[in-house]
């Protein structure tokens, strides 16, 4: 009896400690997923102004999307959504083309340069971007795009023209592809070009995807670039300055729950695009571990 007592010890000690660390993660859910209820009850709710004394409103509407979808008199959301997608897709195009273009070129190619450009992208790495924002204002400015509709094209420039120094995760992943498989392609007369989009692509699709996330995701959300950009030019702000906008203190009454609508608008594309890709990433993924 007392061997049989021992032996169940350790499966009771095991069963005790998952319990415990499925407690802690159902506490973690809820502690994350809270905000998120929060923000969609309240962009739902009936009583205007910041401030309430519960969690649940007292009254539901649907009036908030109304109200922020067709009122264009203060605050024109959705040419803000509009400028803010337009500016999200081209970055993203062009950042990922030139993010995964570098990280091909480190990972498969030698050159002269090519250890002083890492070391140099590393060291820039360290660096927070908006130190650079008044510099690259003025080459802006000096290149006519800071006025009128011309500042969209500015933030795709400032977007995408730093994506290359952003190489080191999909690096990281193709250098894990092993090198046989390009000296074979290569053999049979396939070209670098050839080798990038028809072999390493196709075997790089979690990292492929995960550019394309976060290539897209960085515009959508920024504030401050496009902050200091746009300025005063009401017809070129970006989703991000309009909700900064709803919070100020001549608009907080009357748009606050409008600002909890507009934060749940926008995250539909990005939610959208995950479901979207998802699917591509765990075919990569099985794929990769197939290989």
């Amino acid at each position: 009896m007392k061997d049989h007592k021992t032996k169940d010890r350790p499966g009771l000690h095991k069963r005790v400690i998952n319990v415990l660390i499925h407690v802690l993660l159902a506490v973690l859910a809820i502690i994350w997923l809270l905000p998120i209820l929060w923000i969609v009850l309240t962009s739902f709710r009936a009583e205007p102004g910041a401030y309430t004394s519960t969690f649940l409103p007292q009254g539901y509407t649907i009036n908030n999307y109304v109200k922020l979808l067709t009122d264009h008199n203060v605050l024109d959301f959705p040419r803000m959504f509009a400028n803010t997608l337009i500016i999200s897709v081209f970055s993203c195009a062009i950042s990922t083309v030139f993010m995964l273009s570098v990280a091909y070129s480190l990972s498969r190619m030698r050159f002269g340069l090519r250890r002083p450009y890492m070391n140099l992208a590393m060291i820039l790495g360290l660096f927070p971007g908006f130190m650079t924002m008044v510099a690259q204002y003025f080459i802006l400015k000096s290149m006519g795009l800071t006025e009128g509709s011309a500042i969209r094209i500015g933030l795709i420039v400032v977007y995408s023209a730093c994506a290359g120094l952003g190489f080191q995760i999909s690096k990281g992943f193709m250098d894990t592809i092993p090198r046989s498989i390009d000296e074979a392609a290569i053999m049979d007369g396939a070209t670098q070009w050839q080798v990038f989009t028809r072999i390493i692509l196709p075997l790089s699709k979690p990292i492929v995807i995960y550019t394309i996330m976060m290539s897209f995701m960085a515009p959508w959300v920024d504030f401050i670039f496009a902050k200091v950009l746009c300025r005063a030019n009401a017809s070129q702000f970006t989703v991000a300055i309009g909700l900064w906008n709803m919070l100020q203190k001549e608009y907080i009454y009357q748009w606050y729950t409008c600002f909890a609508a507009g934060a749940v608008l926008i995250s539909i594309p990005i939610a959208a695009l995950f479901l979207y890709v998802q699917k591509f990433y765990v075919e990569g993924m099985s794929g990769a571990v197939k290989g």
